[in-house]
């Protein structure tokens, strides 16, 4: 089993009466509940606990960090984000979540200012397509599933070339997406999935849990901390 820290903003949640109803101890409450059901150590943490909850010890005892941010992207310490950043290249697993393309972390590790993207809100559903079902993350889905309602994303999506791409989503606007996107960072890798408004019960459908639940299986360190040989050494040879 993996330890997982399962970081929100919570700030929707407790601003909002949509976002409220919907997730009424927050998203990350949502998450963590099902992650624990599958035995894994999971803890949470938002923006405005101290230092975001995201110590240096707490990143320490992690092994998969899932991020979802949305309104207050500048208020995330740089401190923390090169933190955050750190122990990815050492070996720890980042599963982006939604709008948290845009989030200081994301950018970062993509060398992207942004990660633009095409958006609109109309309350629409939208269809996954799984492109790869030998993939590790797909395990258990059919050939695609349907979210009944959800933001609009679409492309073009100002991110690198993914690593490997899972899914990708089209929307009855005609807008296409790469919503499930695989990246390696030093010794780290990173999943970015798109579905995940706020104001719609997203991670209360199983498909979307069996997502991250995969995705946390994937993204955790295959064999804890990685360091790399850096800097000024000598050969090989003569060790």
């Amino acid at each position: 089993m993996a330890r997982v820290t399962v970081w929100n903003e919570f700030l929707h949640e407790r601003r909002e009466d949509a976002a409220k109803a919907v997730y009424p101890d927050g998203m990350h409450a949502v998450i963590a509940g099902f992650l624990r059901e599958d035995g894994h150590e999971v803890g949470t943490a938002t923006l405005e606990m101290p230092e975001h909850g995201l110590t240096a010890g707490v990143l320490a005892r992690t092994d998969v960090l899932i991020w979802w941010g949305h309104m207050a992207h500048d208020r995330v310490d740089d401190g923390v984000v090169a933190r955050v950043k750190a122990r990815v290249l050492e070996g720890m697993g980042l599963i982006v979540l939604h709008s948290a393309h845009a989030s200081k972390i994301f950018a970062s590790l993509m060398g992207t200012d942004t990660g633009n993207l095409r958006w609109y809100e109309d309350h629409t559903y939208e269809r996954v397509w799984v492109i790869d079902k030998s993939h590790r993350i797909a395990r258990g889905l059919d050939d695609c599933f349907v979210i009944p309602a959800d933001e609009t994303y679409g492309e073009r999506f100002g991110i690198p070339e993914p690593d490997h791409l899972v899914f990708i989503t089209w929307y009855p606007g005609g807008e296409v997406f790469r919503s499930g996107c695989c990246f390696l960072r030093g010794a780290g890798r990173i999943f970015y999935f798109q579905p995940g408004h706020e104001t719609y019960p997203v991670y209360h459908q199983s498909e979307v849990q069996t997502v991250i639940r995969n995705a946390v299986e994937w993204a955790r360190p295959v064999s804890g901390t990685v360091t790399y040989l850096a800097g000024q050494t000598e050969p090989e040879e003569k060790r």
